[in-house]
């Protein structure tokens, strides 16, 4: 499998290359830090893509021009966009163009792995808790979208526990069900082994996920999935 990914930040890249290792045993991949070095991938005939997974923004992008291109060229190949954007309009724009993935950079390296491996079966990955959203601004999945990618639809609709595994690790769902009963986050680090500042870390991918804007809500809502 050859798989480019395009981002200008090596962290994300080489975070990137580490979980996508998972998918097989021989995975080849192309890097592109800017759009002069994606152009220069697209350009090239003799190494056919596999998988491109392409940051909206990388130095030198026009917008999404660049995806545009992408999909103009090489119209067979799954594309996943990056990008530190929710912004639902933007989505819906993407999928128009053909991008089949979606991934804020925020959520989970694991979530990023299911993506993919949602995509390379034929589906097409939004966020659970950003779909509602994207076809309210009238993008619709097609009928003969894989049960997977239908299932992850239901699961945003009811904002359900399994829902939530397809955003939280977890670790961070361990943490929702401690916040859920009211401990405090030196005894949540406690009881986990982790320090104070990466429970606040978790917290705040807890917050982004449940969509609540404080830790009375969260806990709130908290309690709603994980108690019977």
């Amino acid at each position: 499998m050859r798989v480019l990914i395009a981002d200008d930040h090596r962290l994300i890249v080489e975070g990137v290359k580490t979980k996508l290792s998972e998918l097989e045993h021989e995975v080849e991949f192309v890097v592109a830090m800017n759009i002069a070095e994606f152009d220069a991938v697209l350009n090239r005939s003799d190494s056919p893509l596999d998988l491109a997974i392409i940051d909206i923004s990388m130095p030198g992008a026009q917008g999404h021009r660049h995806i545009a291109e992408m999909r103009r060229v090489a119209a067979d190949v799954p594309v996943i966009v990056l990008s530190g954007s929710e912004d639902t309009e933007l989505i819906r724009t993407l999928l128009e163009l053909g991008v089949q993935g979606f991934i804020p950079k925020a959520y989970s390296p694991d979530v990023m792995l299911s993506a993919v491996r949602l995509v390379l079966s034929g589906g097409v990955y939004v966020p659970p808790l950003l779909l509602a959203g994207v076809q309210a601004r009238g993008w619709t999945p097609a009928a003969e979208m894989p049960a997977a990618a239908r299932n992850l639809s239901a699961a945003a609709e009811q904002h359900s526990l399994d829902g939530l595994r397809q955003i939280l690790t977890e670790r961070q769902i361990d943490v929702m069900r401690l916040l859920s009963q009211g401990k405090p986050n030196k005894l949540i680090a406690r009881n986990l082994g982790i320090s104070e500042g990466t429970v606040k870390i978790h917290l705040a991918a807890i917050f982004r996920a449940l969509n609540v804007r404080n830790r009375v809500e969260a806990v709130v809502a908290s309690r709603r999935l994980v108690e019977p």
